[in-house]
């Protein structure tokens, strides 16, 4: 299974806070060892190369649980901008490297998950009324 590395940023030791972009790590240790990060495609390694998206995840329960987007209020009282961009830049400069595992699916799911289990209920409900 292949692994996903995330740049985890912490901006206050004692908070569980934590702010996650999910990147290309071969892209990211070039930048790391030296490259010169921006968003336009003259510089040494564009930011959209780095990044997956440019979103910036958080859950409230540090890098665990369920990920949401951060909200618009979020991104300028922690990152003082509403730019997502700028905040995805301060998130790689100051955050740390992380590798997990990815999903992992189940030998029995369907080709499309967003159709539910594909179960029928024959228990019999009828209809009541």
């Amino acid at each position: 299974m292949a692994q996903i590395h995330k740049v985890v940023y912490k901006p206050d030791t004692q908070s569980t806070d934590e702010y996650i972009v999910f990147v290309n790590q071969a892209e990211y240790k070039k930048w790391k060892d030296g490259g010169k990060l921006s968003c336009s495609s003259s510089s040494s390694i564009p930011l959209a190369l780095i990044v997956d998206a440019f979103d910036i995840f958080h859950s409230g329960q540090g890098a665990q649980g369920h990920l949401g987007r951060i909200s618009k209020q979020t991104l300028e009282t922690v990152f003082g901008t509403k730019h997502e961009d700028e905040a995805v830049k301060v998130v790689l400069e100051k955050g740390t490297i992380q590798a997990s595992e990815g999903v992992q699916k189940s030998g029995t799911s369907s080709k499309n998950d967003s159709h539910g289990s594909q179960f029928v209920d024959t228990r019999g409900g009828g209809l009541r009324g």
